[in-house]
C-alpha cells in the first residue's frame, strides 16, 4: 500500500509503549505496525508549511521566505528568554505571539542520554518529551509566560545540556537518575522571579517507553535530497526518528515540508 503526503511531525499517544501516527492530507498511518516490515520511502517534492508553495524547504519545514517572514519560526521560539509579548512588544506579529507566549510553560529535566533542562508550553507535556526521545522527565516549575521559562532555563544552561544529543539518544537503551533528587538540586539556581512557581510539592515523574524492537550500535542519517529513495525494515520509532535495520535513521521533523511517497 502507498501513502503520499507533505511530511509532518509524527503525532503520538502516550502509551505503553508511545504510539506514532504521521498524518496526511486524506489518510494517516501507524507507524507502530510497520515494526519489523520493509518500509520504502521516495521523495516527490517540496511544500512549505506555511504558504503551501512547492518551494525547496529552507528550515523547519518553511520555505525561505516564510522562514524569515512567519511568527511561527521567530527567534523566541528557540530562545525563549528573548520572548517580549508580555511586554506587548511584538517580533514579527504581536497577537500571534500573545497566544503563544502568554500561556502556562513548563521549565523540565529531562534524560535521554544525558540530563538536560528545557522548556514546552504546559499544554504539550507530555508530547515535548516524546518528541526529544527523553526516557525519563519531571517538571521543575509552572510559570505565566515563556518569557520566565525561559531565564528559568538560561540560569540552568551552567549546570545541565540543553540540546539533546540526538546520536547518544538512539543508542540509548537503559540507566536512570534520580530527577527528584535532581529537582531538589535546582531550586537554589532559579531566578528569584521563578522560585514562587516550583513545583516544590509536585514530584511526578514521567517514564516513556518507546516502540524498539533494535537500537543501533551506529547510526547513519537519511537525507532525501542524498538519497531520494530509501528502502529499510523498520526496527524502532523514538523521538521523531525511524530507526531501520542497517542503522539508517531518518529523522521526520527534520524532513518537515517533504513530500514523499511511502511504500509498505
Amino acid at each position: 500500500m502507498t501513502y503520499q503526503g507533505v511530511l509532518t511531525k509524527m503525532q503520538t499517544e502516550f502509551g505503553n509503549p508511545i504510539q506514532y501516527y504521521l498524518v496526511f492530507e486524506d489518510s494517516f498511518l501507524n507507524v507502530n505496525q510497520l515494526l519489523d516490515k520493509e518500509v520504502e520511502i521516495s521523495f516527490a517534492g517540496f511544500q512549505c508549511l506555511n504558504c503551501q508553495k512547492k518551494k525547496k524547504i529552507f528550515r523547519q519545514g518553511f520555505c525561505y521566505d516564510c522562514f524569515y517572514s512567519s511568527p511561527a519560526v521567530g527567534d523566541w521560539i528557540m530562545r525563549p528568554e528573548l520572548s517580549t509579548a508580555h511586554l506587548g512588544i511584538a517580533d514579527r506579529d504581536l497577537e500571534y505571539e500573545q497566544k503563544a507566549q502568554l500561556q502556562p510553560h513548563v521549565v523540565y529535566l529531562a534524560l535521554s542520554s544525558e540530563i538536560k533542562v528545557g522548556v514546552t508550553r504546559k499544554s504539550q507535556v507530555p508530547t515535548r518529551w516524546i518528541d526529544q526521545g527523553a526516557a525519563q522527565a519531571i517538571a521543575i516549575v509552572e510559570v505565566p509566560n515563556r518569557y520566565l521559562a525561559g531565564i528559568t532555563e538560561v540560569a540552568l544552561k551552567d549546570h545541565y545540556a540543553d540540546k539533546t544529543n540526538w546520536r547518544k539518544m538512539l543508542q540509548y537503551t537503559t540507566g536512570s537518575c534520580d530527577l527528584i533528587l535532581e529537582k531538589s538540586k535546582v531550586e537554589s539556581l532559579i531566578p528569584a522571579e521563578v522560585k514562587e512557581y516550583f513545583y516544590s510539592q509536585k514530584n511526578d515523574v514521567y517514564e516513556l517507553n518507546y516502540p524498539v524492537l533494535n537500537y543501533p550500535a551506529k547510526v547513519s542519517s537519511l537525507n532525501l535530497d542524498k538519497t531520494p529513495n530509501f528502502q529499510g525494515k523498520l526496527v524502532g520509532i523514538k523521538g521523531q526518528y525511524l530507526i531501520f535495520e542497517n542503522g539508517t535513521v531518518f529523522n521526520i521533523r527534520g524532513s518537515e515540508g517533504y513530500v514523499v511517497n511511502i511504500n509498505v
